[in-house]
């Protein structure tokens, strides 16, 4: 059964713990001791045993059928096939000894047939996932060439993930290994000897003593598919005699259960049939399983934004483009659920009624306030709000151009009696001739740029290597027309030493943004509000990712390209992954280049907006 859920009735939520067994022939009872007595979610288990090797079966004194057979756990006759394969039940542990790489030839060639055979079996059982065991030493060339060649076959839909330590024990190591390697080093050697592949994820083997917390925060970035906890990490307190988790250990375990990751408790054999004949007898592993559900359950429960923004985690969204495509019904509906967002919009508006108009003239001085891409009218209803506080008299101009949206504008302006207040315009503001003055105007924010395959996207399963830095600062009004918006910076970010190395895959962008005075807006992690949901970073991908090391500085560079007709305004921040906000402008056409010169260079991306560009 599930660990537990982080809010009543939101069944995806849930998060699982499996275990890890020893080799057993019969996989009924194996599933029944851990699964059904001991109620676990699913079973890490081999499917042979260990014990085998293919060199023996070629030695004619000992070759026969029975021995060729023996190796196995039982057929998918004696086992259904959706115990076997349903919901993922049974993961297949492939032997861990395998050394594919091994300087001695009949251990690496037993160590490649028997690797064959087992990924064969698990795919005739249909399983989900195979388990692949640590790579030995520091060169895994052969066994990534072994592991690429099952990945690329033409009937393979496992997902395999490989055991990589993090922390260190005793045995971490093999007596040729150099424990000093960090095994990040050797899982970016094998992903990428694997061409990336999206088949291939981890499995962390989590130690007794953990690395820096910013070394642990790497892996968050990585395709972590799931962690395997060890019994001999867990402590027992001396009075009680209860097993608890080290806090290290507990703030690891309740992140991964955040980002989803499965528990995998290993370490302690069970006999099969002394558990089965001990019927309701509590089971060896249950406290604990009981310790990681406590974990979990632990957690704060969700937030209504955290709820909001489950399924929009990590999904890569088109940038929103007002004056070249007309938005949806959706994204009006994710824009008008955020309020406060238009909070801050009401109080800046506020204090710019009480600053124009003072308190004895209130009675007759209309404010003309217009609104700018009014959509349903959130924003119109904040700035007549904030009139009704204040006591002042305000003239709104509802300018949207989506003629579906003004439908809905219309309906709203009827419904709160607005009809002599607010005057809808159906009109692409670039166009529109106003027939007054506007005193204030106001405009939501919306993502209008986007770049080389640069896509909005709610950052969660992402490691953040470097603080924010200011690119460009712009100011509106801008009063001299001859100044250039053409600009350009260079950045330098050093990689903490405590970090280790790292992939660098693009950047993230966030803005700040003065509405007025000291009313502010921003999606900069250290300014942002975590109530304010509706405006996700922006991220810029690099075409081809960029290893960094611990200590080394990243030198990046932005151009903000602009033709002979361009005006406008913008504010940017970049935080090691780049986001862009543009407000409104006369431009007709702006686009954003970017490259990476250090510790290598990348190409320059977007090369005269040959990919994206943004036209107004």
């Amino acid at each position: 059964m599930p660990l537990g859920f982080r809010g009543e009735g939101i069944t995806y939520t849930a998060r699982f713990c499996g275990v890890e067994t020893p080799f057993y022939f019969n996989i009924k009872e194996t599933i029944k001791t851990y699964i059904v007595h001991g109620d676990f979610d699913f079973v890490v288990s081999p499917l042979m045993f260990s014990g085998h090797s293919p060199s023996k079966d070629r030695d004619p004194e000992v070759h026969n059928l029975d021995r060729r057979l023996y190796p196995y756990a039982e057929t998918d006759i004696n086992v259904a096939w959706a115990q076997w394969a349903k919901a993922g039940i049974v993961v297949a542990k492939i032997c861990p000894w395998l050394d594919l790489d091994s300087e001695d030839e009949n251990v690496r060639t037993d160590s490649e047939a028997i690797l064959k055979q087992q990924i064969e079996w698990a795919s005739y059982l249909s399983l989900k996932a195979c388990l692949l065991p640590t790579p030995k030493g520091n060169s895994c060339a052969n066994y990534a060439r072994c592991v690429n060649q099952i990945l690329k076959g033409p009937k393979n839909n496992m997902q395999l993930l490989l055991r990589i330590p993090i922390g260190m024990s005793d045995n971490d190591y093999s007596p040729r290994s150099n424990a000093s390697v960090d095994s990040w080093q050797t899982w970016n050697s094998f992903r990428v000897l694997c061409d990336h592949h999206n088949l291939l994820t981890i499995a962390l083997d989590i130690k007794r003593v953990l690395p820096p917390e910013n070394s642990l925060k790497r892996w968050y970035g990585e395709p972590v598919d799931a962690a395997i906890l060890d019994t001999d990490i867990f402590l027992t307190k001396a009075r009680g005699n209860t097993t608890y988790l080290p806090k290290r250990h507990q703030k690891l375990i309740a992140d991964l259960l955040d980002h989803n990751k499965p528990i995998i408790i290993s370490g302690i054999k069970v006999p099969i049939d002394a558990q089965s004949a001990a019927g309701s007898k509590r089971h060896p592993l249950r406290p604990y399983l009981d310790q990681v559900s406590n974990v979990y359950k632990q957690r704060n429960p969700l937030s209504e934004r955290e709820c909001r923004e489950l399924d929009i985690r990590d999904f890569l969204q088109l940038p929103l483009r007002p004056f070249r495509n007309f938005s949806s019904a959706l994204s009006y509906e994710g824009q008008a659920t955020d309020s406060l967002k238009y909070t801050e919009y009401e109080r800046a508006i506020c204090k710019a009624l009480l600053d124009r108009v003072p308190n004895e003239k209130a009675s007759f001085i209309v404010t003309v306030l217009v609104v700018v891409g009014a959509g349903r009218g959130s924003l119109v209803f904040a700035s007549l709000k904030a009139a009704e506080i204040t006591g002042r008299k305000l003239k709104v101009y509802a300018v949207e151009k989506n003629p579906q949206t003004v439908i809905a504008l219309d309906e709203v302006i009827k419904a709160n009696n607005w009809v002599d207040i607010v005057f809808i315009v159906t009109s692409d503001v670039r166009y529109w001739n106003a027939p007054e003055r506007a005193d204030i105007l106001a405009k939501a924010r919306k993502y209008i740029l986007h770049s080389e395959s640069a896509c909005v996207v709610k950052l969660y399963n992402v490691a953040r290597l470097a603080p924010s830095q200011q690119v460009f600062t712009f100011t509106h009004p801008k009063w001299f027309d001859k100044e250039s918006n053409e600009r350009y910076k260079k950045l330098q970010f050093e990689i903490p030493k405590d970090t280790g190395s790292a992939m660098v895959h693009g950047f993230a962008g966030y803005f700040n943004m003065t509405l007025y005075k000291d009313v502010c807006l921003a999606t900069e992690p250290s300014t942002k509000k975590p109530d304010l949901f509706s405006w996700f970073p922006m991220f810029f991908p690099l075409r081809m990712p960029i290893r960094v090391d611990r200590g080394s500085i990243l030198e990046v560079h932005f151009w903000r390209c602009v033709d002979s007709r361009k005006v406008g305004f913008l504010f940017l921040f970049l935080h090691f992954m780049l986001l862009i906000w543009i407000a409104l402008c006369n431009l007709k056409q702006v686009w954003y280049e970017w490259c990476v010169t250090s510790p290598s260079s990348s190409p320059i991306h977007n090369c005269n907006g040959r990919s994206c560009w943004m036209d107004l």
